[in-house]
């Protein structure tokens, strides 16, 4: 028990922290709710371009727009603030000069990147939750029984390959102490081949490979699968498959470069440069 509570006590004081920050500008919470209720109504309204029409490519998520949209964007969301977190902790700590004296304590970089992640986690959380009661009770989306365990599983698998790239931006920052080109580069990719805003099967035949090796099309198909056609493991088999792969590789890649970046920061005493 005391092991656990140990374990514990630095995601809880990280947690803390950046509570007491956020906490402290209350407006941008009212800032963040509106700007969420902003953008889905936009794309209500864009998807009342669609009403009454048969649309092969979205008939696979039960031929509606907003619904298909809806968890693109709230999944995107996620994604994105796993994908720059640990960079702009890193560089945070670069700034502050705090970095080199987090490093020479007992607890591990991964430790230290995976705590500051934990009020992002929840708060984001709110936020994705928060787009899906808005479909519901406000735009009439409809989802279908849904088999929880199946879906945190895919979640979890499509999570994992951001924290690898995160942890490769976080590298980069180590490094070269400039703004990672890393989470604008796969912003970019995610929402130009991922699936986010139209299907992937609207894509050219020659993009729809450089699709298939982002995290994102296969996390959002398993989701999108389980949430709109109430689907279970056997039939997004091929996606977890995938997404399993993926973080192996993602997640890989992320921690030999944070290794190698530390160790080549550490060479070069460029640890307290920023």
């Amino acid at each position: 028990m005391a092991t656990n509570i140990s374990l514990l006590a630095k995601p809880i004081a990280f947690f803390k922290r950046d509570f007491k920050i956020a906490a402290s500008y209350r407006l941008q919470f009212v800032i963040q709710g509106f700007s969420i209720i902003l953008s889905t109504f936009a794309f209500f309204l864009l998807s009342g371009m669609f009403d009454g029409q048969q649309i092969t490519s979205l008939e696979p998520y039960g031929g509606d727009y907003f619904s298909f949209i809806l968890i693109g964007l709230a999944l995107t969301d996620y994604l994105t603030i796993s994908t720059n977190t640990f960079a702009t902790e890193i560089r945070s700590a670069q700034m502050v000069g705090t970095l080199e004296s987090l490093l020479v304590t007992p607890t591990s970089i991964y430790t230290i990147l995976l705590s500051s992640f934990t009020y992002k986690a929840f708060s984001t959380s709110f936020r994705m939750l928060f787009y899906f009661l808005l479909g519901y009770f406000l735009f009439s989306v409809k989802f279908q029984s849904v088999n929880i365990f199946a879906l945190g599983i895919s979640f979890i698998l499509t999570l994992l390959p951001f924290f690898g790239l995160g942890l490769l931006s976080a590298a980069f920052i180590i490094v070269f102490k400039q703004g990672s080109p890393i989470s604008g580069l796969m912003a970019m990719s995610s929402g130009l081949l991922g699936g986010v805003i139209y299907p992937v099967a609207v894509l050219p035949e020659w993009l729809k490979p450089f699709s298939s090796i982002l995290p994102i099309t296969h996390g959002l198909e398993a989701i999108r699968q389980i949430l709109l056609n109430g689907m279970g493991f056997q039939d997004i088999s091929r996606q977890l498959i995938i997404l399993s792969l993926l973080s192996l590789v993602f997640v890989g890649i992320g921690s030999i470069s944070l290794y190698y970046g530390l160790k080549i920061a550490r060479k070069e005493g460029s640890l307290l440069h920023y």
